[in-house]
C-alpha cells in the first residue's frame, strides 16, 4: 500500500531552518503531484508548496515563497521542504502529500490529494 512518511521535523529559533523529508513508497509516482500542507491549532489545513514528480516543475504559497523550497529525488523516491527563515507563523504540523487527479500543474487543494502522510511538528519559537 502506499507510504508516506514525514521526517525532519523539531523545535528551532525565529530566523532557523528545518528541512523535511517525506520518503513514498507503494506505487509509482510519476504522474503524481507531491505537496506539502501545514495546519495550525484551530486553523485549516493549508497548501504549502507542490512539486511534479516527473517534471519538477514546483509552486508556493505566497506566504511561503522565497522562504521554502521543494525538491525530490527520483532514485530514492523522496520529497524535501527546505525551510530558512522561519517564523513562529510557521508553527503547524506538516503534512505531505500525494495526488494525481490532476495531471498538469500543481493543485492546491486538499481534495486533488489522495494520499496523506502521519504529518510532523514544526515549532518556532520567538
Amino acid at each position: 500500500q502506499v507510504q508516506l512518511v514525514e521526517s525532519g521535523g523539531g523545535l528551532v529559533h525565529t530566523g532557523g531552518s528545518l528541512r523535511l523529508s517525506c520518503a513514498a513508497s507503494g506505487r509509482t509516482f510519476s504522474r503524481y503531484a507531491m505537496g506539502w500542507f501545514r495546519q495550525a491549532p484551530g486553523k485549516e489545513r493549508e497548501f504549502v508548496a507542490g512539486i511534479r514528480w516527473s517534471s519538477g516543475s514546483t509552486y508556493y504559497a505566497d506566504s511561503v515563497k522565497d522562504r521554502f523550497f521543494i525538491s525530490r529525488d527520483n532514485a530514492n523516491y523522496t520529497v524535501y521542504l527546505q525551510m530558512n527563515s522561519l517564523k513562529p507563523e510557521d508553527t503547524a504540523v506538516y503534512y505531505c502529500a500525494a495526488g494525481s487527479r490532476v495531471l498538469v500543474g500543481i493543485p492546491v487543494q486538499k481534495y486533488n490529494y489522495d494520499y496523506w502522510g502521519q504529518g510532523i511538528q514544526v515549532t518556532v519559537s520567538s
